[in-house]
């Protein structure tokens, strides 16, 4: 009888234990979360605007193939002054694409052809700009809009030490959820935006310049007698 007491004693000792631990973990992850959005905060509220040269891979869930292109971007935060602007060119296909707001163009200049339409509809390379929006978001319209989970600290291409988060939306949106890779100073590094049909696109940045002068004219593609296709 003794020893079932003490053992029953044993059990719930190490059971209390165990919930304190966990709830210690929960308050140290809810800590580390608002620590790296207050950091997100700062950035995006110094940022001005940014270079880098950039890779994305896009991979179809079905097939199982990553298509990986690289590239450089120009980009100017949405603020209260204009919305926010992209430009990336790429190198392999040779193609350049400007976002301003949620309206895209991709000008292919092999073929001579503009494709142009909404964000929200886009199937091609564009998608890259969606990545990029997280730059444009502060740490209220992020809490207001997703739901954030802190995964873990991870080292991304290249060695840098990141942060990472989940993110699903909280409303209506043309993704299922979006990763955030953002380094100690609270810029996104990487993201991966997992699409409803389980696509996924991940844009990388390095070699990042921090608010540079970028003149408005770079984000205005020469398509003078380019064929125009709705996208």
């Amino acid at each position: 009888m003794k020893f079932s007491f003490f053992r029953k004693r044993f059990v719930f000792a190490a059971f209390s234990l165990g919930v304190v631990f966990l709830l210690s973990g929960l308050v140290s992850a809810q800590g580390v979360k608002q620590e790296i959005l207050d950091r997100m905060d700062g950035n995006y509220k110094s940022l001005t605007s940014l270079k880098a040269d950039v890779k994305m891979d896009k991979t179809d869930a079905n097939l199982g193939v990553t298509d990986s292109r690289f590239g450089s971007v120009n980009f100017l935060p949405k603020s209260n002054k204009h919305p926010m602007y992209v430009r990336i060119d790429w190198k392999k296909p040779n193609e350049s694409m400007v976002g301003i707001d949620k309206r895209y163009q991709i000008y292919r200049p092999e073929i001579n052809q503009v494709i142009q339409g909404s964000t929200d509809s886009a199937k091609s390379s564009n998608k890259a700009g969606n990545a990029l929006s997280f730059l444009s978001m502060s740490r209220r319209e992020l809490m207001d809009n997703y739901d954030i989970k802190y995964v873990g600290q991870e080292d991304i291409p290249g060695g840098i030490a990141t942060w990472h988060l989940f993110m699903t939306p909280k409303g209506k949106a043309s993704y299922k959820s979006a990763d955030l890779w953002v380094d100690k100073d609270g810029m996104p590094r990487q993201a991966r935006v997992t699409e409803l049909n389980n696509d996924t696109t991940v844009i990388l940045l390095t070699n990042i310049q921090k608010n540079p002068t970028i003149k408005a004219d770079i984000f205005k593609l020469d398509t003078k007698g380019a064929k125009v296709v709705e996208g």
